[in-house]
């Protein structure tokens, strides 16, 4: 119970039953009274609703909890419509609070549930979970509302933020690069940082809700500033990693083309070496890349007399950046990039002269794994959501729940989630204990299948949320909003880091590898 809560004025529901009218409006709302007089006229959804026999002057909390997003009831605007409480009564409703734990069956990873075990987590891991999820609730996740619906990227204070803590840094992975720095304030320290840590921060920053403002928040550094960290050349490359860490400046990785996607070895933009061998003219154009209106850094691929070579590309004369509208929100700053005869000093290239194709994949199998840690999370949530709805939401006098279509739903949902968060913790291990040449031997392959089926399932889980929001579901406020934003994005993971079925032929053409050749029926 809030301090406000505990000043309130007692008072009977007889005495709130007779304030039932136009500019006499009362209503009770979990114990609590709410004085709508004056605010009646503004309600979004008329006065009409709240001069509702079952509203006026009465408790509304199952029809309000039907109609309403509970987080509505904290906004400031609406706390100051409080003007007492049911003598006797307390809230039954317990609202979240930035760092709690959900509380709802399935609403978290089992490694977070009080009565389960895992034997991948430790108390650094547990540390770190704890303070990445306050920082996500009090920092991001305000910011990410608001941008995922102005269009608008990450405020200069949240990345000014992410810098503080070190989360820039850690969002490459393990490394050296981490090693003597502070990383949240020392609840983990860079020698110790492994890919579980990672695990934590990417599922954290996941549960912002907001799918494109994510995008846009330095995901484009994750693949975009390891070929940097691993080829480039110094001192540009300490340069370089020191602003982006920081925060001073923003990388994303200028790779996919209108003309080559996934076939990277295709790529039609062309990188052209002076004779003296002192800088190299690139001219072509790049399309869908992520955070590219907002980077000051471009790592390119491109090609050479001999191959694909990999360059750093800094905003300057000749690079031009045009906004591309996708399915989610502008905030991702998704790009179309023009380059007209950009000249940069030969110490840009990243990696040997035409070596450029094994610079880009490099990294590929990181990526791949970092988007199954969201879309593992995301598709969490909204069953999660999904839960909640089901739970409050009456149909026929009974709750939704108490369907049995509903339940085979949730039935397949929650065992989707439960089955990709295990394999994916089972295949985080696995990298925790290969080095990176045994990851690109061995976990390919099965990053490949993990990141398909995180996607499949996202799909399906989808459409059975929707189905379960029904109208909600479609409805880009309220309710359900959670739910359309995910049913109108979630391809994204199904797209961006390779298509769900060249991934699946991956994983097949790698196992066939290693198919033994004396084994018959």
């Amino acid at each position: 119970m809030t301090t406000q809560e505990q000043a309130l004025k007692p008072l009977t529901r007889d005495e709130v039953s007779k304030h039932n009218k136009a500019g006499d409006l009362w209503i009770i709302v979990d114990s609590i009274v709410y004085d709508l007089s004056k605010f009646g006229n503004l309600h979004p959804g008329g006065i009409g609703v709240l001069l509702d026999e079952e509203v006026a002057g009465q408790d509304a909390t199952t029809v309000f909890y039907g109609l309403h997003r509970s987080e509505i009831l904290l906004k400031p605007q609406y706390q100051r419509l409080k003007i007492g409480q049911i003598e006797g009564e307390k809230p039954l409703i317990i609202h979240m609070q930035p760092g709690d734990i959900s509380r709802v069956p399935y609403g978290e990873p089992t490694w977070l549930t009080p009565e389960f075990k895992s034997p991948y987590f430790k108390e650094s891991h547990r540390a770190l979970q704890k303070a990445m999820r306050r920082f996500v609730d009090e920092v991001i996740y305000p910011d990410a509302q608001a941008c995922e619906e102005s269009g608008k990227r990450a405020s200069k204070e949240v990345l000014e933020a992410m810098a503080k803590t070190n989360l820039n840094a850690m969002r490459l992975g393990p490394g050296k690069h981490l090693h003597g720095r502070e990383l949240f304030g020392g609840v983990v320290k860079g020698e110790e940082f492994d890919y579980f840590h990672e695990l934590v921060l990417n599922q954290e920053i996941a549960r912002m809700g907001a799918r494109g403002y994510g995008d846009g928040l330095n995901a484009g550094m994750v693949i975009g500033l390891p070929p940097v960290l691993n080829f480039g050349q110094e001192p540009l490359r300490s340069k370089v990693i020191e602003e982006v860490f920081s925060g001073q400046k923003v990388i994303s990785l200028a790779i996919s083309e209108a003309f080559a996607g996934s076939d990277v070895a295709n790529l039609k933009t062309a990188a052209v070496k002076s004779e003296d061998g002192k800088y190299w003219t690139i001219n072509g154009t790049k399309k869908w890349i992520s955070g590219g209106m907002h980077s000051d850094y471009f790592t390119v691929g491109a090609k050479t007399e001999g191959g694909l070579t990999a360059f750093l590309v800094p905003r300057g004369e000749g690079v031009e950046t045009k906004q591309i509208k996708t399915s989610y929100s502008t905030a991702a700053g998704t790009a179309y990039i023009t380059f007209d005869n950009v000249k940069i000093p030969a110490e840009n290239m990243l990696g040997p002269e035409d070596g450029g194709l094994l610079v880009i994949l490099s990294n590929f199998n990181h990526e791949r794994w970092v988007m199954c840690c969201a879309s593992a999370r995301s598709s969490r949530m909204v069953v999660e959501e999904c839960l909640k709805w089901a739970a409050q939401r009456q149909v026929f006098g009974r709750p939704l729940l108490a369907q049995a279509v509903i339940r085979a739903k949730f039935a397949s949902m929650i065992a989707k989630i439960e089955a990709i968060q295990a394999w994916l913790e089972s295949v985080t291990y696995q990298m925790n204990n290969m080095t990176y040449k045994e990851q690109s031997r061995n976990l390919a392959g099965q990053i490949a299948f993990l990141k398909m089926q995180s996607t499949r399932f996202a799909g399906e889980i989808a459409d059975d949320a929707v189905n379960i929001f029904g109208g909600r579901g479609l409805t880009k406020t309220g309710m359900g909003k959670f739910i359309e934003q995910f049913q109108r994005t979630q391809k994204f993971d199904a797209i961006l880091g390779g298509a769900e079925e060249v991934l699946g032929d991956l994983g097949v053409r790698q196992a066939m590898r290693k198919m033994p050749k004396d084994v018959r029926l």
